[in-house]
């Protein structure tokens, strides 16, 4: 997927391959060269995390967000898009701090563990050891689950957590996303799920 630099400051953000192996998208993406125009978007009310941090999780990162290397430090987030049938659908996406691009992400109708555990599983489908990565989360309580620790667990990745009330510590997808909306997805009318991964992903 491209996501066109719109001279926003967020270069970094400028080209993304959303699947591993597979080429980004000619750079004529649709919304940008069709003019302004309004986009009424429906509000989402994010639900509080109802998940407990475990005692044993720690925020390693600590806003550490450079990295001098690939496959370092990569951080997951959830964000959501709305379609005409079922209503709110949900992409998960996991970020490498040193590239900047999405190496993994996960696209469904629920915000579920089993989601996160899929956008993270799928950004280890090409790499070869995986033990050492540190992925950071905030709180919400598809990252504290059983199901997604487990995942994280058997591929030895290290799991760093944000805490309740530091939104700044999820800068880098929040403007990853936020360029996605603005520059894409706001700018149609998905009717169902379907659609709107056949058109975005």
């Amino acid at each position: 997927m491209r996501i066109p630099n719109s001279g926003t400051g967020l270069s970094n953000y400028a080209v993304y391959s959303m699947t591993p192996g597979l080429p980004a998208a000619s750079s004529g993406s649709r919304g940008i060269w069709q003019g302004l125009r309004s986009a009424a978007v429906k509000k989402y009310s994010r639900h509080s995390s109802h998940g407990s941090i475990p005692d044993d999780k720690v925020n390693i990162l600590k806003r550490g967000f450079g990295a001098e290397t690939i496959n370092q430090k990569w951080y997951t987030d959830i964000t959501c898009i709305y379609v005409q049938k079922e209503g709110w659908t949900y992409l998960e996406s996991v970020m490498d701090l040193c590239s900047r691009k999405i190496t993994g992400y996960a696209y469904g109708t629920s915000m579920t563990a089993e989601l996160a555990v899929k956008a993270a599983g799928n950004a280890c489908l090409n790499i070869r050891d995986t033990k050492g990565i540190i992925l950071h989360s905030d709180p919400g309580s598809q990252y504290t689950s059983q199901a997604f620790g487990d995942c994280l667990a058997r591929k030895e990745i290290l799991h760093s957590f944000s805490r309740k009330g530091n939104p700044y510590d999820n800068a880098c997808m929040e403007s990853f996303h936020s360029v996605l909306k603005r520059e894409e997805i706001y700018l149609h009318t998905y009717q169902g799920f379907k659609g709107s991964r056949q058109s975005n992903f």
